[in-house]
């Protein structure tokens, strides 16, 4: 039997929250609808998706399989409604997607140059959602810096580039003409990917200045970071054994768009 989305939605909202009466409210049903639709999903996948007893609601070894499967399955569903209504609408288009730093205008003038009737359009991604923005069609093909979550992806890597320190401007080691990953040991770092609890996400460059030059810590950056974005309070030290950036370029591997594939090589030229 086919899976149905509807079911394989409601299951989600459950299985995020572990709360049958809350997932109704996010869904916008009732209860007893919800209870009804879950067990039609067990039914269908002779599996038994969540324990149920006095003290709440937790995952089975499937549910949790079914939960990690579900979010790439949903996001591949609605990406195909995006790209079908976009195409709908009128003439094609390409949107590329791309980190702090890296710079795609050779590449988008290039693929432009070869397919004139393609609209393209660039878009800044951000760590923290720049895998969500190409599984779910908002994106087509993105230049992307780890850490990357992967399932779901093809990635091509293009380039390397070193990683350089950002520090206020008057700390003590700004005036170095290099460092050593040693010398940062002491320093307080900039925690956004792997954020405590009480920490606040980082999620762009412009946020990393505020929280350097005030004070908070310091972090490494890609060397084109440091060459496109300064500030007057705000410094960069090249780290000689710092690892290297990787970029790759990333898209959904499910899909097979020649509009993707052309671009891909035009990035690797």
């Amino acid at each position: 039997m086919d899976l149905d989305l509807r079911k394989v939605r409601y299951f989600v909202a459950v299985a995020e929250l572990l709360n049958f009466g809350r997932a109704a409210e996010r869904l916008h049903i009732a209860q007893p609808v919800l209870s009804r639709q879950i067990r039609a999903l067990e039914k269908d996948l002779e599996a038994s998706l969540f324990e149920r007893d006095s003290h709440g609601v937790t995952l089975t070894a499937a549910g949790r399989q079914l939960l990690d499967d579900a979010r790439h399955l949903l996001a591949s569903a609605d990406a195909t409604r995006r790209r079908v209504h976009r195409a709908a609408r009128g003439p094609r288009r390409l949107v590329v997607g791309f980190r702090a730093g890296v710079v795609v205008t050779r590449a988008i003038r290039a693929f432009g140059a070869a397919h004139p009737d393609v609209e393209v359009q660039a878009r800044r991604v951000e760590w923290d959602d720049q895998e969500d923005l190409l599984l779910d069609g908002t994106v087509d093909v993105a230049y992307l810096r780890r850490p990357i979550w992967e399932q779901g992806l093809k990635l091509l890597p293009l380039f390397t580039e070193a990683r350089v320190a950002m520090l206020p401007a008057e700390h003590r080691l700004a005036g170095k003409q290099d460092l050593a990953m040693a010398d940062l040991d002491a320093e307080p770092r900039l925690r956004y990917v792997d954020a405590g609890p009480d920490d606040l996400p980082i999620r762009t460059i412009e946020e990393k200045f505020e929280r350097v030059a005030g004070g908070h810590g310091i972090t490494l950056v890609p060397q084109s970071v440091a060459e496109q974005y300064s500030r007057p309070d705000i410094t960069y030290v090249p780290v000689r054994d710092a690892d290297p950036d990787q970029v790759f370029l990333a898209w959904e591997a499910g899909r097979r768009s020649p509009l993707i594939a052309a671009f891909v090589a035009v990035a690797q030229g």
